[in-house]
């Protein structure tokens, strides 16, 4: 599956903007998006840290949380992997370009900016599969978002 990922400009916790196309020249990347409250992103996102720190994937966080509720959570969860907001004040604009309708929802983005790979939920296959870092027994097959 390959289809054009939606282009978005978002800022980053740290208030830095990105976007699609400055991430995308980087190479390959996870853009994952997430709610503070979502047990099952609760679960995912330390995972997806350890992948980014592994240097296997680059690994974007997309809070559907204000700034404030979303730092005390990557606080909690000993999360540093950067984490954009996408606001409810500008009615989620980029989870609404990429028909988010369950969190967490991974996306792999391939550098010419395509989506090559949707995760919806916890997957341990789909995440396996993005590196040798693959998920302890400790985490489920599979649970929905």
């Amino acid at each position: 599956m390959r289809k054009p990922a939606p282009s978005f400009c978002l800022p980053q916790l740290s208030g830095e903007e990105l976007t699609l196309e400055s991430l995308a020249a980087g190479g390959p990347f996870l853009l994952t998006f997430f709610k503070i409250s979502c047990p099952i992103c609760q679960m995912t996102l330390p995972w997806l840290q350890r992948l980014h720190d592994s240097g296997a994937l680059p690994v974007y966080a997309v809070s559907q949380n204000d700034a404030d509720d979303t730092r005390d959570f990557n606080k909690e969860f000993g999360l540093t992997l950067p984490t954009l907001l996408d606001s409810e004040n500008d009615d989620f604009p980029a989870s609404n370009a990429y028909g988010i309708q369950h969190v967490p929802t991974s996306f792999l983005i391939a550098p010419d900016s395509t989506i090559t790979q949707v995760i919806e939920g916890w997957d341990k296959s789909a995440f396996a599969s993005l590196s040798a870092l693959a998920p302890g027994p400790e985490y489920p097959e599979r649970k929905a978002g």
